[in-house]
C-alpha cells in the first residue's frame, strides 16, 4: 500500500507573468491537494510543492515566471496513498481497487481491476484478463453487487452487450494509447458494453467511499 500513489490533480496554463498556474485539483475539496505536501510528477522523478490560491490558481515552490509554469503545463500531481486517512470500516478508496481480483458469481477470476474511469456518466471499472483484453463494467451496485478490498476481490455481474450509453463507447474507443502515457496497448480492444485502456478516475481521488457502489440512474440498484 505504502508504494502506491494516487492521482490528485493536474497542472494546466499559466496565469500572468509570476509563475502562477491554473492547477484541476482532484480532491474532495480543491484546496485540500496543497495539504498533502510536496507532489510528484507521473514517474515519481520531480516533486511540486503547491500553495493553493483563489479562483483554481497555484504558486508552485521554485517558479517564477511564465516560461518555467508554461513547461509544467499538463504535468499529473501524484500523493503516496500512505498520506491520506485510513477510511472508516467498510469504506474504501478508489484507488484501493485497482489491482483487485475480477470474479463473477460462481467464483471464476475474469481478470484484474486496472483503473477505475468516469465519462460523466458514472464510474467505471477497467477490468484486464490474462491475454490483457479490457472490459469497462459500470460500476453500480447491479454490475458489482460485492466489493472485499481486504480479501482482494471485487465480484461482477457483466452486463449484456449494448447497455452501456454511447458517449462512453465513443470515449472509450477513442482514447489512443500514447494518451494516457503508456508505452502500448493490447491491440483491437473489443467493445462488450465497452472496453479500452483509459487513464485513472480524475475526480475526488481522496474521498473514501462508503461500502458500494451508487445503484443506477433512474431505479433501485
Amino acid at each position: 500500500m505504502a508504494d502506491k500513489r494516487i492521482l490528485v490533480g493536474e497542472i494546466g496554463r499559466p496565469h500572468g507573468v509570476r509563475g502562477l498556474v491554473r492547477v484541476q485539483s482532484f480532491t474532495a475539496e480543491a484546496a485540500d491537494i496543497a495539504t498533502y505536501g510536496p507532489l510528484s510528477d507521473e514517474r515519481g522523478e520531480k516533486h511540486y510543492a503547491l500553495q493553493w490560491l483563489p479562483g483554481g490558481l497555484a504558486r508552485i515552490d521554485g517558479i517564477s515566471d511564465r516560461d518555467a509554469a508554461a513547461r509544467l503545463t499538463g504535468t499529473r500531481l501524484y500523493v503516496s496513498r500512505d498520506r491520506l486517512p485510513e477510511p472508516e470500516e467498510e469504506e474504501f478508496y478508489l484507488a484501493d481497487l485497482v489491482g483487485l481480483a475480477v470474479r463473477d458469481a460462481e467464483g471464476r477470476v475474469l481478470g484484474a481491476v486496472r483503473s477505475v474511469e468516469d465519462f460523466g456518466a458514472g464510474s467505471f471499472l477497467t477490468v484486464a484478463d490474462e491475454q490483457g483484453r479490457e472490459t469497462l463494467l459500470p460500476f453500480t451496485r447491479a454490475v458489482v453487487p460485492v466489493i472485499a478490498v481486504a480479501e482482494g476481490y471485487v465480484q461482477v455481474e457483466p452486463p449484456a452487450e449494448g447497455q452501456l450509453p454511447p458517449e462512453v463507447i465513443a470515449a472509450a474507443e477513442a482514447e489512443p494509447a500514447a494518451d494516457r502515457g503508456e508505452a502500448s496497448a493490447p491491440a483491437g480492444p473489443k467493445v462488450t458494453g465497452a472496453s479500452a485502456p483509459l487513464h485513472a478516475l480524475p475526480r475526488r481521488q481522496d474521498a473514501p467511499k462508503r461500502s458500494g457502489p451508487r445503484g443506477p440512474r433512474g431505479g433501485a440498484a
